[in-house]
This record gives structure tokens, C-alpha cells and sequence, in this order.
């Protein structure tokens, strides 16, 4: 197990593209560090430069005390699962398992009993002397991750691993790669598009959004206090409802209605961007009219899709509604849990207070 860390790291392409633009953060030994943000934003190429598998145009990689900026994969003494299993198709679970040491001529022995020993951690034990394509998606996946842990690395580094499973089989995995980091303790750099991915996993997401580092926190840190709108519209499902307005005495004017204020927040005539999570949203005798558009029950909640003028909104409410789609509904407001950014030309959305 290592600290790796990360100073003024960036990625220029010859073309002039800027993958990854000063990236400056460390990952805590025995931490699960997810990287997300949505497609094209650099995650990946992120962790292609942690792995070797990238050349970074300038900055430093540390793994430990080593500098491995300038090294090889191979010699950084990390392992990468990505999102293809990559498995030998004429070799069994066993052998694909203990291969990356046979390429490093470790004994026999040591090889068996790394292999039994995170077949054991994966529940393969039954599964040694099959082949790939006897295996399940998610078989192979842990077949994939089994092959990583018998290299006994500094970091793991994984690269959307779950992409290619079905919803169910991604819950069921997740929860399996959770508990197998609680149990090793390695520290892992995990890179997924999906943020409930993020929120369910990470000790800590990096947030990304075009080769820039727009937040780090821990998961609720970045859903209760997000730095900026790109962060507060991307963490969350689903997504916070976000609008313009001006901040007129303690309530912001937007939508020919007036919202209310955080205490302390914003100053007289203000232009901000006003946010409120779905789940902050309620229905009641009076407040905000809005008029129904969907109702989408899912069981222990339902999701509301309303319209105040020509802006969506979204509700998400415990329980069950007689609500129908053109019913006009009343909303009230938990004025503690709303978020306001800056809304002036060029300041980027930054949280106010």
C-alpha cells in the first residue's frame, strides 16, 4: 500500500488539446479515490497516467516516495483492471489469476497460494479450472480483479469496471468491490461516468470537467456544499433543479415567484443561480403553483415532473400522490437546503457562503 500524489500534472496532446490541465491532489494510502465526471472530461486519461500507460507533458507522479513519472507500467508496481476483462480465452480462471507472476518467474508455490488466496477473497474457489467463456459477466469480472490481487500491488487502478454489466449485476458488484477494499485495504483509484457509482463507493470523488479538477470531497461533502454550479448540477440523481434569478431582500426572484434565502446569503438586486435538490421539494396546501406534467411512481417515492412557466422542475416525495398531469400543485421551499451560486458573467457558478 501506497500514497500516490499527483503535482501539476498535465496531458497536451500534439495536436494543442489539453487532457488534463495542472491536476495537483493526493490519494491517501488505503483510500478508494473514484475520478468522475462525465464522458471526455479526462478521467481516464488521468489514470493512464498514473498507470504509464500516458506520458505526462509536464508535473510529477509519485507512488510512495518513488517518482514514477518517467518509469514504465511495469515498473511502478501497480495493477490495472479495465473495462473489457481482458482474460485469456485458452487459459482457465487459475491460470489467467497466477499469469502476471509467471511473467515475473515467481515459484510455483507462491504463485498457488496467492491464487487460492484471492480465489478465497472472490468466491472463484469452485471456479479455478473453468475457462472464460464458462463464466458468467460477473465471474469474469472477479476473475479480472483476481488477476490484480495476486500481484499484491503498491495501487489499483481501475477503469470503469462495471460498464459492461447489467443494472442488477453492477448493484451486486459494486457492493463486492466495497467490501473487498474495506478488507484489503489497497489504495484504489476507480474512474466511472456514473456518480451514484461515485457516491456509493468513494472515500473521497474527484470531480472532473474538461481536464480540470472542479471539486474533491468526501460524498456528502460534495452533495451538501457543492463548489460550483457544474458540481451541484452533476452530483445527485436526480439532478438539482437549478435557475436564474436576482436576489431581492431575503428571497431571490425567479420565475415570477420569489424563492427563499439561506440566511446570510447574497446581496440586494444580485443575479445568482438558485438551486434546490428534488428531494427538498414538498407538496403542500399553498406555496410556489407549478403545474404537473409526469408522474412517475416507483413504489416507496414517486417522481414529479412539474413546470413553472417554461422551466422543469423535479420533485422526488416519500410515499404516493393523487396528483395527475395537468393538476396545478403547491410547492414549499426548505429554505436551509437551497444553494446559491454566482450568476454574474464569468465568475464560473461559484458558491455563494
Amino acid at each position: 500500500m501506497a500514497e500516490v500524489k499527483l503535482r501539476a500534472v498535465r496531458k497536451v496532446y500534439p495536436n494543442g488539446q489539453v487532457a488534463i490541465d495542472e491536476a495537483t491532489f493526493d490519494i491517501h494510502d488505503g483510500e478508494l479515490l473514484v475520478l468522475v465526471g462525465p464522458s471526455g472530461c479526462g478521467k481516464s486519461t488521468l489514470l493512464r497516467l498514473i498507470a504509464g500507460l500516458e506520458e505526462a507533458s509536464a508535473g510529477s507522479i509519485l507512488i510512495g516516495e518513488r517518482d514514477v513519472t518517467h518509469l514504465e507500467p511495469r515498473d511502478r508496481d501497480i495493477a490495472m483492471v479495465f473495462q473489457s476483462y481482458a482474460l485469456y480465452p485458452h487459459m482457465t480462471v487459475r491460470e489467467n489469476m497466477g499469469f502476471s507472476l509467471r511473467l515475473r518467474h515467481a515459484d510455483k508455490q507462491t504463485t498457488a497460494q496467492r491464487v487460492d488466496n484471492a480465489a478465497r477473497i472472490l468466491n472463484l474457489d469452485a471456479l479455478l479450472d473453468r475457462y472464460p467463456r464458462e463464466l458468467s459477466g460477473g465471474q469474469r469480472q472477479r476473475v479480472a480483479m483476481g488477476r490484480a490481487i495476486v500481484r499484491e500491488p503498491q495501487a489499483f487502478l481501475l477503469d470503469e469496471p462495471l460498464s459492461n454489466l447489467d443494472a442488477k449485476l453492477r448493484v451486486a458488484m459494486r457492493a463486492e468491490i466495497k467490501a473487498l477494499h474495506q478488507r484489503l485495504k489497497t489504495t484504489t483509484v476507480y474512474v466511472t461516468h456514473d456518480q451514484i457509482e461515485a457516491m456509493t463507493m468513494a472515500d473521497r470523488i474527484v470531480v472532473m470537467h474538461d481536464g480540470i479538477i472542479e471539486q474533491i470531497g468526501t460524498p456528502l461533502e460534495l452533495f451538501d456544499r457543492p463548489g460550483n454550479l457544474f458540481v451541484a448540477q452533476f452530483i445527485g440523481s436526480p439532478a438539482m433543479n437549478v435557475f436564474s434569478g436576482t436576489v431581492r431582500g431575503r428571497t431571490v426572484d425567479a420565475l415570477g415567484t420569489a424563492w427563499p434565502l439561506p440566511p446570510g446569503l447574497g446581496r440586494d438586486g444580485q443575479a445568482v443561480h438558485y438551486g434546490i435538490r428534488p428531494t427538498d421539494l414538498t407538496l403542500a396546501a399553498q406555496g410556489i403553483p407549478a403545474r404537473v406534467v409526469v408522474v412517475e411512481p416507483t413504489g416507496a417515492e414517486t417522481e414529479l415532473l412539474l413546470q413553472i412557466g417554461e422551466q422543469p422542475l423535479v420533485v422526488v416525495m416519500h410515499g404516493r400522490t393523487n396528483a395527475r398531469p395537468d393538476d396545478t400543485v403547491y410547492l414549499d421551499v426548505d429554505a436551509d437546503k437551497a444553494h446559491v451560486f454566482d450568476g454574474a458573467p464569468g465568475a464560473a457558478g461559484v458558491r455563494l457562503g
